[in-house]
């Protein structure tokens, strides 16, 4: 796995600080037994990799295992070790190998009494049931319980508890751990016991006992086959005379010759030779072991090159498909980032370097807070809360930073996605840069105020005095109709009160449409006129309290402001039944805030407070890149809150027309 991922580095692939961070993760990934783990260290005895980051970079030269470490580099160790917290030490083993590139001492380390959970019997049961000593002989393994864990007959059977097994020679076996007994045994499809000889070994690592066994009279058939060809040899010798006897002993050793030629062809890879095993003699039994043995190699190795070239082209077209993904990921205009499940970068596209600026490699492997403005947490925490549960969520608007602190206006996507095993594997997040976008909606809103402005200029400059100069004529008819005696004074009368009613009227849509002391005596005047406005027609208390050094010059902001503040206190006389409103514009910690608060029964009682007037005031307070929060709640009441860095003091553009609220 090092290797392969210093190929990559060399080749350009990774930077040689994110290979080595990939390798570490991927050793950190595998695990020993319950404890064991791997960890690198240098040639110096400084740490590399290690499951405890704070031992990183930490000189352990002074432990004696680590100075035969630094000394052999490649081998087997067995040494104790204590952890901290445990009183005495406990036997551990490790593995090494050496990574020179790297300058890395690769280690893999465990306590030696969780050697048996490491071991599967299955994987050599196979080879100790294949040998064979004479016609029957074979080898077993019990452990300490008296299982047996390997036998051709008895595998799982303990015996100690079975009752028609002869427990006693095995518990004598069992009990001297090594060395050789004789006993009759009966196997379970046998009728008489026959004399045995079992020849065994302890391994005190996993408290197994290993022993080889044969029937006598099958031990000794070779001895005295050989006593018999001794003797018949020797009669031979002195009744065929001495040629003969070296013609006999080329027949046994040419077979021998031949058998050696044909390993030695074996050893440079030649596994198609055979040879003749018509005899039925040792020598024939010889030649068949050979033929097994060679057909079990050539076996093995043609498997072996089908799953290697299988395995080939599986890692083909998986590097195909990896292919035309990138491709397509990195032909996206948006910038696309993928993450791991703790929210590390693992990839991400060229538009993400265009529009934001950092490399994939000054990021890879790293989180990515930085770029998030602290502000824009509350959502940003949303969404990581939707990938950790598997949700999707798509076109949420926020803003992050660039690598210059330049702030983009975002709208963010993004999916989860998981690996064979049905685990969460990391996300997919697509983050469309929408700043035009914003700048042109900006604008659209600016010329509607406009022309919302002009009309309501209009309407106080043009129709006001209009109906106040028909109220006056009307006035003046009501006299003359008083002093005549008129029938028709009563409907002149009223018709007086109606252009008064509707004189009042034009006011107020006039001042909703254009703030005229919004315009004319800044954004304080505007609201604590919204106070007294709805004080005076709701029949509520509507408070405004201000800071006198919030200073808001931008007109637009101002505007903006204004209009939200109105939203927030018409939805609270509307739908909340409130009896207290309170308008505060305050200057704090380098922002301004404005918040609206009510003591009524709270937003989320009232199914339509989350339409169009809610998403108009979070819409104003993104044009003005200012932060919009609603906090709610049916015992305390609704707190909207905008609040924005202050902003920078552009020059105001004097009013040239006059306005005067009292015509």
């Amino acid at each position: 796995m090092i290797r392969y991922l210093y190929d990559q580095s060399q080749e350009g692939t990774l930077t040689p600080e994110a290979a080595r961070q990939m390798a570490a993760r991927m050793l950190l990934a595998q695990t020993i037994g319950n404890s064991g783990y791997l960890y690198c260290i240098d040639s110096l005895g400084k740490v590399k990799v290690h499951p405890q980051p704070a031992l990183l970079e930490t000189d352990v030269s002074e432990f004696a295992f680590i100075q035969e470490q630094l000394a052999r580099k490649i081998g087997y160790i067995e040494y104790d070790w204590k952890n901290p917290g445990e009183t005495t030490p406990r036997p551990k083993a490790l593995y090494m190998t050496y990574f020179a590139p790297w300058d890395w001492i690769v280690s893999a380390s465990t306590y030696r009494d969780e050697f048996n959970s490491l071991v599967k019997i299955a994987d050599f049961e196979k080879s100790v049931l294949q040998m064979r000593f004479g016609k029957t002989g074979y080898s077993f393994v019990i452990d300490g319980s008296g299982r047996i864990l390997i036998h051709p007959k008895l595998k799982g059977v303990n015996l100690f508890k079975a009752r028609d097994l002869p427990d006693q020679y095995l518990r004598e076996m069992h009990a001297r751990k090594s060395g050789k007994i004789v006993y009759p045994w009966k196997n379970p499809d046998e009728t008489h016991p026959r004399m045995k000889l079992v020849i065994f070994n302890h391994i005190p690592e996993y408290d197994w006992v290993v022993a080889s066994s044969s029937y006598l009279d099958e031990f000794y058939a070779p001895l005295h086959t050989v006593r018999n060809l001794i003797i018949a040899t020797a009669v031979m010798t002195f009744l065929l005379v001495l040629p003969i006897s070296f013609r006999i002993g080329a027949s046994i050793t040419q077979p021998l010759r031949d058998l050696m030629g044909h390993f030695d062809r074996m050893a440079t890879g030649d596994f198609s030779s055979r040879m003749p095993s018509g005899t039925g003699d040792e020598i024939g039994q010889l030649a068949t072991y050979y033929n097994r043995f060679a057909d079990e190699i050539e076996r093995h190795r043609n498997d072996l090159e089908k799953n290697m070239d299988h395995r080939r082209r599986v890692e083909e077209a998986l590097r195909d498909s990896e292919a035309r993904y990138r491709s397509v990921m990195e032909a996206a205009p948006d910038p696309i980032v993928v993450y791991d499940p703790i929210g590390r970068v693992t990839y991400f596209n060229a538009a993400f370097t265009r529009v934001f600026g950092w490399s994939l490699g000054e990021c890879l492997g790293k989180k990515m807070d930085h770029f998030v403005p602290d502000e824009n947490w509350k959502e940003t925490n949303r969404m990581i809360a939707a990938v950790l549960s598997g949700e999707t969520f798509s076109s949420i608007p926020t803003r992050r930073y660039t690598r210059d602190r330049n702030l983009v206006d975002v709208s963010i996507s993004g999916a989860t996605y998981h690996d064979r095993h049905g685990n969460l594997a990391g996300s997919v997040i697509i983050l469309r840069d929408i700043t035009k976008s914003q700048q042109l909606q900006l604008q659209v809103m600016e010329i509607g105020d406009r022309v919302r402005q002009r009309i309501g200029q209009d309407l106080h400059d043009d129709l006001c005095p209009h109906l106040i100069g028909i109220q006056g004529l009307g006035t003046v008819m009501v006299e003359n109709l008083r002093e005549d005696g008129s029938a028709s004074l009563t409907l002149a009368e009223k018709m007086v009160d109606l252009m008064g009613a509707a004189i009042g009227k034009t006011r107020s849509l006039a001042r909703g449409l254009c703030p005229v002391h919004l315009v004319s005596h800044g954004l304080q005047v505007a609201l604590a006129d919204i106070a007294r406005q709805t004080q005076a027609t709701a029949g509520l208390v509507c408070r405004f309290e201000d800071d006198e050094t919030v200073v808001v010059t931008d007109n637009t902001v101002a505007t903006h402001l204004y209009y939200i503040a109105r939203e927030a206190v018409q939805n609270a006389v509307k739908h909340a039944q409130a009896t207290l409103i309170t308008i505060q514009l305050l200057h704090k910690g380098g922002h301004v805030h404005l918040r609206v608060m009510d003591n009524g029964s709270g937003i989320g009682s009232q199914a339509d407070t989350a339409g169009i007037g809610l998403q108009i005031m979070h819409y104003r307070a993104n044009m003005i890149g200012a932060t919009f929060q609603i906090n709610s709640n049916p015992e305390t009441g609704t707190i909207v809150h905008v609040y924005l860095k202050t902003p920078p003091q552009r020059p105001h553009k004097p009013d040239t027309s006059k306005h005067d609220d009292r015509s």
